[in-house]
């Protein structure tokens, strides 16, 4: 997917005033920001004071948006997105081209308020995991949450939905979040699910193998609602660390 790309270091305070040069982003708060606004103090959150978590499941395709106060340690839902479409299939994202969603635990790297699909959230594909199972020199790297309604890997959630979660996830960037997690899953990994998951592709041990590496930390984040602390082997396999 070609995108227009602009680095913006994450400083605390300019953020918002530097991305509000670009038409977009004015026109997102002067759009979505009291509707934003609401949203947290009904969620019992006053001054942007709140750190984000994203989660996302290509099977039931939607995101789901974490937040917690600043004072808090666990997150608790905020809103849910649905993707406006999708592209590939259940599986990791290995190389570019092959129009998969990438799995695996990620978080945003970036933010383009001149995206060709309005605005966009770089999610930071690929990671360590993905640099040693896939495929080597050939990996990609332009994945987004984005506007519009396309995508050949990407997680589109229409123009009008990017412009609220664009503001929540840049008010807890200039709140002093470092990182913005973003977890994507092939599926809500609860253990029916996932027993369904791996009879429909019981064939594919390789697979089933990463998946179950995935419900681990999906379990961790499920039963602590914290942050998922990690690292990943020099075989390409997440190891959690208990919260």
């Amino acid at each position: 997917m070609t995108l227009i790309l602009i680095n913006f270091s994450f400083c605390a305070n300019s953020q918002s005033n530097s991305q509000k040069e670009y038409k977009r982003v004015r026109t997102a708060y002067e759009d979505k920001e009291n509707f934003v606004k609401n949203l947290l103090s009904e969620n019992g959150i006053k001054n942007y004071e709140y750190d984000l978590l994203i989660t996302a499941y290509k099977t039931e395709q939607f995101l789901q948006v974490w937040c917690k106060p600043k004072d808090s340690t666990t997150y608790k839902p905020l809103i849910k997105y649905d993707f406006c479409t999708s592209s590939g299939v259940l599986g990791p994202k290995r190389q570019s081209g092959d129009f998969q969603i990438p799995e695996g635990f990620y978080h945003i790297s970036y933010f383009n308020p001149a995206s060709s699909y309005y605005l966009s959230l770089k999610v930071s594909y690929p990671n360590k995991s993905d640099k040693i199972l896939g495929v080597k020199d050939k990996l990609g790297g332009d994945i987004f949450i984005h506007g519009a309604c396309c995508s050949i890997g990407c997680i589109p959630i229409t123009d009008d939905k990017i412009k609220e979660l664009y503001i929540l996830c840049l008010e807890a960037k200039n709140s002093g979040q470092s990182e913005i997690p973003v977890y994507i899953f092939p599926a809500q990994l609860e253990r029916n699910k996932f027993i369904k998951l791996k009879k429909q592709h019981i064939e594919n041990k390789e697979l089933i193998e990463f998946w179950a590496n995935l419900k681990t930390g999906y379990d961790l984040f499920k039963t602590t609602k914290k942050e998922v602390s990690f690292s990943i082997d020099n075989k390409g396999k997440y190891i959690f660390k208990e919260n």
